[in-house]
């Protein structure tokens, strides 16, 4: 491309923009539009996929140790749990602190009162890094020398993986479909202002003007329009995002929800503004202008 050519592009597409001035904001607030939809569905998915990975480290399987062992053999096994690659952590629990954690949850503690520990076994609570290995874990688990019996609900670690799949799954499908739903905005859009310049195009396919040399400034045009777009609605995101973030803890009983910071995600998601608009703004522009490019 020769660099006149170039410049002329940048001159006639910016200008088409103040031009067309009503068409261009219109094609500005469908991608603001699209582009908020989609960043809100990202932001609900990595912050649904985080909240059921922290689910997923506070669950455990609790690992009794056999009742003929010392408190002190006891423990030794533990160095035999945490060498397994998929446990996180094993903490160990004693007789006396079980008795005590169990009292603990109880209405009425004093009916425990002159309970033997003894009753109780040591254990240790286990915290795994996978939760979808949960069952091969505790094989192995069960095989070490001096464990009695691993209590693990897989239910619970199907569910967490149930629910992550059709996450994954219904996020992607969304995503791709208001993708294509932003292309048909876009694509539109542009085509209605092409129209309004179709005598413009005429002429310049009279004078011999190559199909390139007409495209060029619609693609520019496209192009802006769509950064422009995807800025606007990224800034817009990061800030009714973060004002949602800070009502939502400030409510007592959603602290618990850890949500995401923005400026954790902020550099993926300006990526993927941008490579959308640029996109949804190109192509959009591209797949119009054919119609009025044909002979």
């Amino acid at each position: 491309m020769k660099r006149n050519n170039f410049g002329y592009y940048i001159r006639e597409g910016n200008k088409g923009i103040f031009v067309h001035g009503f068409m261009s904001f219109a094609a500005i607030c469908a991608i603001i539009a699209c582009l908020l939809i989609m960043g809100s569905f990202v932001l609900i998915t990595l912050n649904l996929n985080n909240i059921i990975s922290d689910l997923e480290r506070e669950s455990e399987i609790l690992v009794y140790i056999d009742d003929n062992l010392s408190e002190a053999e006891a423990k030794s096994v533990g160095s035999n749990i945490n060498m397994i690659t998929n446990v996180q952590q094993a903490v160990f629990v004693s007789r006396d602190e079980a008795l005590q954690d169990y009292i603990g949850q109880q209405d009425d503690p004093t009916l425990f009162d002159g309970v033997d520990a003894t009753t109780l076994r040591d254990r240790y609570r286990v915290t795994l890094l996978d939760i979808g290995q949960t069952k091969d874990t505790v094989t192995k688990i069960e095989a070490i020398s001096g464990v009695a019996k691993v209590s693990a609900h897989y239910e619970i670690s199907n569910g967490f993986m149930t629910m992550q799949s059709i996450l994954n799954v219904a996020s992607t499908a969304i995503i791709a479909i208001l993708m294509i739903v932003s292309l048909f905005i876009i694509s539109n859009t542009v085509k209605l202002a092409l129209y309004d310049r179709r005598e413009e195009i005429a002429i310049m396919r009279m004078v011999g003007a190559t199909n390139r040399f007409i495209r060029g400034p619609f693609l520019i045009e496209g192009f802006t329009l769509g950064i422009v777009g995807a800025a606007i609605a990224f800034f817009a995101e990061w800030g009714v995002y973060s004002l949602i973030t800070v009502r939502i803890q400030a409510v007592d009983t959603m602290k618990l929800l850890n949500l995401l910071p923005f400026m954790d995600i902020w550099a993926p998601m300006a990526a993927g503004f941008a490579a959308v608009g640029f996109v949804v703004g190109v192509i959009g522009s591209a797949l119009s202008i054919r119609k009025f490019l044909r002979v």
